[in-house]
């Protein structure tokens, strides 16, 4: 058992006094279904010792420290089991299910493992061997140096790949190339990937209305929103994200057992395709939508990913968590080792071709990139304009890259960076300070690889 604090100070003491207004009970409630999500990924998928997940991934959110007397975990390895409480109450539960990755809130039923079918074989050869790869030349150590020990950063992993081959890589004491780690909302841009394949296959309809029940019949204004817009998070859906646990978007991740039922039943806020507003509920209600695509059941989103997108590309250490229901957690439970991520980003720099056959269809990397309406953002990527994100203080994208540059980016300072002009992939995986730093330091990670390996 240990104890600290949660990162909602404010909700916390709210709500052990009673204060039902703010919905403070909720936003506890965000607290201890992420902390339970997050220790039980730490310590049943990474490997890594509970208390090391806590310190680095729950304790270093803005606010802890104030009341470290209140959150508590405990981690039952027999049923691999994580259950976290609020002065003993307001406790949730995460069980780890093979098939399944930690599910959180199951209730008093825990859910069936689901065994997964063996990888098929890569289509491509390997990017490295099985020894961490020193850099060299000694300019190219120090960019990867420089990046792991920033202050603030907590850099867990790095890998630069190098016109299809991993030419550096670093990673943190008992981590390693072989370590699955969370990538928060880098998992947006694999749920990208997993849509152009159900294209590919005739699946899915991006510029349809997503075929889901609860917005059935034109009288359901929601019924025009298609998958292309859940891609670009222009739904136009009542969902702000502000990560405080007393938005709904916080909410709805983390104290609902059907995530994507809970988002369908928001209300429409503006027109569909009309205004930008990065929410995870777009990215739950589109995990919802490819399941079905993929056949319906628990297992069959997670078996299309590993026999479709996670084998083909060797990334042998890539699963994903689910929710109560069995939906995929596509706003940001996909966990991957730095080198799976690495082997990711080298199919988008490729064009969706891997080992000489077209797993993305054609155009496909081109419509991801494209900007959404006067926004930084593509479908689940990130790309490389001047600017700022309104409200958030950073950077569109990475100012010293080349503009072509684009990236899968993850909360707390996850990167997966593609520069096609350079034939250059660049993971830097974090448990970074809740600042703009992150971004600088993965900024000037990209100018110095790009200086160290000036033809």
């Amino acid at each position: 058992m240990r104890t600290a604090l949660t990162f909602l100070t404010a909700g916390a003491a709210a709500a052990l006094s009673g204060c039902a207004a703010l919905q403070a009970d909720k936003a506890v409630r965000v607290a201890t279904g992420l902390t339970s999500e997050l220790v039980c990924s730490g310590t049943f998928i990474s490997g890594l010792p509970p208390e090391r997940s806590f310190d680095e991934l729950v304790l270093t959110m803005p606010g802890m420290g104030l009341v470290g007397w209140a959150l508590a975990y405990q981690v039952d390895r027999r049923h691999r089991e994580v259950t976290a409480s609020v002065a003993g109450g307001f406790t949730s539960r995460a069980a780890y299910r093979e098939g399944l990755g930690c599910v959180l809130g199951p209730g008093g039923d825990t859910p069936a493992a689901l065994p997964m079918p063996p990888l098929p074989a890569a289509l491509v050869p390997d990017i490295a061997g099985p020894q961490v790869v020193a850099a060299t030349p000694p300019a190219l150590a120090a960019a990867v140096d420089r990046a792991f020990e920033a202050p603030g950063q907590r850099t867990r992993a790095i890998v630069v790949l190098h016109q299809g081959r991993v030419v550096a890589e670093r990673y943190a004491e008992g981590i390693g190339p072989d370590t699955p780690l969370i990538g928060f909302s880098m998992t947006k841009s694999v749920l990208n990937a997993l849509a152009g394949l159900l294209v590919r296959d005739g699946r899915l309809q991006l510029h349809q209305p997503v075929p889901l029940a609860a917005w059935a019949g034109g009288q359901d204004a929601r019924h025009a929103i298609t998958p292309d817009q859940l891609l670009r998070q222009v739904s136009g859906l009542d969902m702000p994200q502000a990560n405080s646990g007393f938005d709904i978007t916080a909410q709805i991740m983390f104290t609902e057992p059907d995530t994507a039922a809970a988002a369908a039943r928001l209300p429409l806020a503006a027109a569909p395709g009309t205004r930008w507003n990065y929410s995870d509920g777009h990215y739950q209600l589109l995990s919802r939508v490819l399941r079905d695509a993929a056949g319906g059941g628990r297992a069959d989103l997670p078996a299309y990913a590993a026999r479709e997108l996670f084998g083909p590309l060797g990334m042998r250490h890539a699963s994903f968590n689910t929710d109560a229901s069995g939906t995929p957690v596509g706003a940001f439970g996909l966990q991957a080792s730095a080198r799976d991520w690495a082997r990711f980003g080298q199919l988008y720099l490729a064009d969706g071709m891997a080992g000489g056959r077209r797993l993305l269809p054609a155009g496909w990397v081109r419509y991801s990139t494209t900007p959404t309406l006067d926004t930084g953002y593509g479908a689940g990527w990130w790309l490389n304009p001047p600017g700022e994100v309104p409200g958030w203080g950073i950077p569109w994208g990475l100012p010293h890259a080349p503009r072509d540059t684009f990236f899968a980016r993850g909360y707390r300072g996850q990167f997966t960076i593609v520069v096609p002009s350079r034939q250059l992939v660049i993971v830097c995986l974090a448990a970074a300070d809740m600042t703009p730093l992150h971004v600088a330091v993965a900024d000037r990670l990209v100018a110095d690889v790009l200086a160290a390996l000036q033809p």
